[in-house]
């Protein structure tokens, strides 16, 4: 299997960092205020943070496969766009409502949503200019 657009790739890379993102901490909080009960809170912990996150991998590993019909993927790869802000709200407010006090793990789960984010608009962007240029051709014939 060779991988010849760059979109597609894109969304293999952002499919792969969700996959990471649901066994890396969120958070670490300590019940008490001494440094030995501090302990880490994981996707798996919330239920519906783990089920947002899991449909997000699904649906931007199905949009590798929709190349064929590209306003299909486009959508799906926006769907995926919107659940990947919603996973990101949730997050928060799961960590901030379950754990108060808890400290965020920056270099964990945040910039691995992050980075996922960027992965998917660079990856619509792309699908939007082969779109642009499919246009251009279909008005050249």
């Amino acid at each position: 299997m060779v991988i010849q657009r760059w979109q597609s790739v894109l969304l293999l890379l952002a499919v792969v960092l969700m996959c990471i993102f649901c066994a890396t901490p969120l958070a670490t909080y300590s019940a008490d205020a001494s440094p030995e009960s501090l302990s880490a809170v994981y996707v798996k912990d919330a239920p519906v943070l783990l089920t947002v996150s899991i449909l997000v991998a699904a649906l931007l590993f199905i949009s590798i496969f929709l190349y064929k019909n590209l306003k299909r993927q486009m959508t799906v790869t926006l769907l995926s766009i919107v659940l990947i802000v919603a996973t990101m709200v949730t997050g928060f407010f799961v960590v901030y409502n379950s754990y108060p006090g808890a400290d965020f793990v920056v270099f964990g789960g945040i910039a691995l949503l992050v980075v996922t984010l960027i992965l998917a608009l660079g990856a619509y962007r792309l699908m939007r200019s082969d779109l642009r240029k499919l246009r251009s051709y279909d008005r050249l014939r």
